[in-house]
């Protein structure tokens, strides 16, 4: 059976576009393979349509609102995730406007769909007693423990974020003056972030005990899992969570979710709360506009707001406003 428009159209954006001429990460280029196999998965089992049937004239507005719908109602992702989707549907029909001239009207309509609103976020970061609390549950006694306590100390003292931390490689660490470890951020933009020397001297023990500090394992992981590859994500949100529950088991009081982007954040409002410039922290954490770092400012402004109302003995201040064959489609995709 000759392949659909859609299955070319996919196939090429994935292939060519985003890895080619984007030159996008692997892992951003699964992140919109995963969107397609959603869309063709609700496609297949909600509408009844064929996937080897399946061409670009279906995937018109109504079909691509009722996926959010889908989304949203069914699965039950959060809007900011549904925006993610959007955006990657977005930015295929921006390539497809180009490619199939013809499809304009169709591209332009579904671009027309506008992202859905939702609230600002609350900033979830750490008390400095409860990082301390946490960074200081791993064993040491344990090769395990010590790694452990190595990767927390790490993920706090970058900001990294966890796909940053388990990219790391031995050579990407520099113990020597100045101390600086080089991580990998979004769009494969490089950055320098210095190191306390707390951490220094972790990393130093750590990398000796584990032949990590040779020249010719400088490509090896930093953090290896009991297979001797490189952690997960998953593998190292089951790690923060081990050590999270004996905090919350001494603090009743200690109820809020934690995450590795959780110690991100903490680092963010670490730095505000010492004085550090929003241009430094942005530059910091790898934001690309100092608009994303402003919620650690926004953040900080409640939180003295709170204080304020507390000391003048309940009497509040006013609010402030303030992606062959179409058949194999969904097996292509997850091979990617």
């Amino acid at each position: 059976m000759k392949p659909t428009d859609f299955s070319m159209l996919v196939t090429g954006f994935l292939t060519h576009h985003l890895a080619a001429q984007r030159n996008l990460s692997p892992n951003t280029i699964k992140a919109y393979r995963d969107v397609f196999t959603l869309l063709l998965r609700f496609c297949r089992d909600v509408r009844g349509i064929a996937l080897e049937r399946l061409s670009l004239a279906q995937i018109d507005v109504p079909l691509v609102e009722a996926f959010l719908d889908h989304l949203a109602n069914d699965r039950r992702v959060s809007i900011s995730t549904l925006n993610h989707r959007l955006a990657a549907l977005h930015a295929f029909f921006r390539y497809v406007q180009s490619e199939v001239p013809e499809r304009l009207l169709q591209c332009q309509q579904v671009l027309a769909i506008p992202l859905r609103r939702q609230p600002r976020p609350n900033v979830g970061y750490l008390s400095r007693e409860y990082l301390a609390q946490l960074l200081a549950q791993p064993d040491l006694r344990t090769a395990e423990g010590r790694r452990d306590a190595v990767m927390l100390s790490v993920l706090y003292d970058t900001g990294a974020r966890v796909q940053e931390l388990i990219d790391l490689n031995a050579g990407d660490v520099r113990l020597d003056p100045p101390s600086q470890v080089r991580l990998m951020g979004k769009g494969r933009k490089l950055r320098a972030v210095p190191l306390m020397d707390s951490t220094v001297e972790l990393l130093r023990q750590y990398r000796r005990d584990n032949n990590l500090d040779r020249p010719e394992h400088a490509g090896k992981p930093l953090f290896q899992n009991r297979q001797g590859t490189r952690l997960s994500r998953s593998g190292v949100r089951y790690l923060l969570q081990k050590y999270v529950i004996p905090v919350r088991q001494s603090h009743p009081d200690f109820t809020q979710r934690v995450s590795p982007h959780s110690l991100r954040h903490t680092k963010g409002m670490h730095l505000l709360q010492s004085g550090v410039p929003l241009e430094i922290i942005r530059d910091f954490l790898g934001h690309a506009d100092v608009k994303t770092t402003e919620i650690y400012a926004r953040a900080n402004l409640e939180m003295k707001r709170k204080a304020l109302e507390k000391a003048t003995d309940g009497a509040p201040l006013p609010k402030i406003p303030s992606w062959q064959q179409n058949k194999t489609l969904l097996e292509w995709l997850h091979s990617l």
